[in-house]
């Protein structure tokens, strides 16, 4: 099955604007931390309510969908779900003008809330079109490439609403009018609304046709609910988590840099940039397996692919006039992650465990070191956690059958683990507690799950006849 490059490409191009939000929030919770005196744990209420509205989008999703009585995203078609879900956030990104006219910290989170709202509907519907679009051996590939996509956006994300607060990124500059947050915000919302309209008159099917693989399950009664499923249920758990170390870690770090490196919020941008575009780094790596070309021709790939994704990085900081010599020495971490890749030959269970290994490794350094060595530790996280959401949802989904988009519903109402981990970490970070160095370790037990799920959810499968390694071989 070959996949549809036009209609692909329509469709990952909404996975950028989830990344610019998503990472942008690692620059507006230092800011608003400052400009209203919070607690670190108050100003990971951010977090909180973006990722939380996953959840309640999700329950929203499931509640209206057994009101119909069937699957909504089939009833009103798959494109026109996502142009719907881009309607919505652009209805949140209004709140914030007023919310940065009265300086109003819960007008702002509500407008966070609603966009989220709105990508929350967007996920459900893009993540199991971006698998099934193509050879479904390389489903996890393809959401790599799109999960690539996405880390252009929090890449730039940082960057772009730095500057639009501070008037340059890293100046040391300190924010005097809390009313230039409005600016990018305003500016995203006519974008999604526009990308509406190209999403509802696009290729994209609207439809999406899954075998039912219940007959190669074998358990003696057939499944009645994707809940039955135990790789849905520990990739749930899976998805909660992941998130959350990768959110926690991020949005965390402005702080650790302030307190252990006298790095200053208007300074930090080009840091945090930094972990988003190692998460795009690892996934352009993996994305290489989603090309049709010759079996050589990929191995190159995998070694290129990460330094292209380098190189967009220091170009994006160069425009924005970021000091570049300071990164040069992180083109060494990257090749950790490319040795890592080639180890996992492709699977995404044992990609999993070989990925949440490094990241529990990478803390660990984070914590045991200081200076320039512990942050680029800690951002080298991102690096590990690039491939882990296409290898979980890829898992979590397959042998499904006619229940894929229920449980795909049910990983996206996960994603609020986003908001409950970094809050967590947020609140050990007090210095009558862990502080913000050992906060860290909160990751490292994540890890440990993660490296759990890769091993148990390959058991799992070939139980019920879905071998990820046969797949691959059969796919050459």
């Amino acid at each position: 099955m070959q996949t549809n490059k036009s209609a692909f490409a329509t469709l990952i191009s909404v996975f950028f604007f989830w990344g610019f939000v998503a990472a942008s929030n690692d620059i507006l919770i230092p800011v608003f931390k400052e400009k209203l005196n919070l607690e670190q744990w108050q100003s990971q209420l951010i977090s909180v309510a973006f990722y939380l509205a996953y959840t309640v989008g999700s329950i929203i999703y499931i509640g209206i969908s057994k009101l119909y009585g069937g699957d909504i995203l089939n009833k009103i078609g798959y494109k026109n779900g996502i142009a719907l879900g881009l309607c919505i956030s652009a209805i949140g990104t209004l709140l914030f003008y007023p919310a940065a006219q009265l300086v109003s910290f819960n007008l702002m989170i509500s407008g966070l809330f609603i966009v989220a709202l709105g990508f929350s509907l967007q996920q459900t519907a893009a993540n199991p079109l971006a698998i099934v679009m193509g050879n479904p051996s390389q489903g996890a590939q393809r959401l790599s490439l799109a999960g690539g996509v996405n880390n252009i956006g929090t890449t730039i994300g940082p960057l772009v609403v730095s500057y639009a607060i501070f008037g340059a990124v890293g100046s040391g500059n300190k924010l005097d009018d809390i009313g230039a947050v409005k600016f990018p915000y305003l500016i995203l919302g006519a974008a999604f609304l526009i990308v509406a309209v190209i999403f509802k008159f696009s290729s994209l099917p609207n439809q999406i046709h899954v075998e039912d693989s219940a007959e190669k399950d074998n358990s003696p009664t057939t499944k009645k609910s994707s809940l039955h499923y135990p790789q849905l249920v520990l990739g749930m758990i899976a998805i909660f988590i992941y998130v959350g170390v990768e959110v926690a870690t991020a949005s965390n770090l402005p702080e650790y840099m302030r307190q252990h490196m006298g790095i200053e919020t208007s300074s930090a941008a080009p840091y945090v940039s930094l972990f988003w575009a190692s998460l795009m780094i690892g996934r352009w790596t993996s994305s290489a397996g989603a090309f049709n070309v010759k079996p050589t021709t990929k191995q190159i790939l995998r070694f290129v692919m990460p330094y292209l994704a380098f190189g967009v990085f220091l170009l994006v900081n160069a425009i924005a006039k970021s000091d570049l010599t300071v990164f040069y020495p992180y083109s060494f971490v990257i090749l950790i992650m490319i040795v890592a890749d080639f180890l996992s030959k492709g699977s995404p269970a044992r990609q999993l465990v070989i990925f949440s290994g490094c990241g529990i490794a990478a803390l660990l350094l984070g914590m045991f070191t200081t200076g320039l060595i512990s942050v680029y530790a800690f951002i080298s996280v991102g690096l590990f956690c690039s491939t882990l959401w296409p290898c979980i949802f890829t898992l979590a989904i397959s042998g499904l059958g006619k229940y894929t988009n229920q449980g795909s519903s049910y990983l996206i109402m996960m994603i609020m683990g986003g908001g409950l981990i970094s809050w967590l970490q947020g609140w050990l970070a007090s210095d009558n507690l862990l502080g913000i160095q050992w906060s860290y370790l909160v990751g490292v037990i994540c890890f440990v799950y993660l490296a759990f799920y890769g091993w148990k959810a390959a058991i799992i499968l070939k139980k019920q006849g879905i071998d990820f390694d046969k797949q691959k071989s059969i796919s050459h």
